[in-house]
């Protein structure tokens, strides 16, 4: 008993490889153009992205603020014209800085008790 090859199955799957790879080959394309396009830019003096709005008289005034437990982060951050992911993103020892600042305050309550 024969059985009746159905070949559009067999088409079907070589149309939908052949898409594919054609996809595939196009994205590369896009791909290799976009790496291209920004190397050209960066040889350029280009550099992409969102402009920074931390200068370096912020970084220092928020250190100089950070200690001090009266503040939050938030407080400083608002003060100073920028979100507090920012200052996160910027000062990369700024739970240090607040927990110094905390343990200088409880410092002189230990020593009164002590005495």
């Amino acid at each position: 008993m024969e059985q009746a090859l159905d070949l559009r199955d067999v088409i079907e799957l070589g149309s939908y490889r052949t898409f594919a790879a054609l996809a595939e080959f196009i994205r590369e394309l896009i791909v290799a153009g976009t790496r291209e396009g920004l190397a050209a830019a960066r040889a350029r003096g280009r550099v992409g992205g969102r402009p920074t709005v931390v200068t370096p008289e912020i970084i220092r005034a928020a250190r100089d603020m950070l200690p001090n437990p009266d503040a939050s982060v938030t407080a400083i951050a608002r003060l100073l014209g920028v979100s507090p992911g920012t200052l996160y993103n910027h000062i990369p020892d700024l739970r240090e800085l607040r927990a110094a600042g905390r343990a200088r305050q409880h410092l002189p309550a230990a020593r009164a008790a002590t005495d």
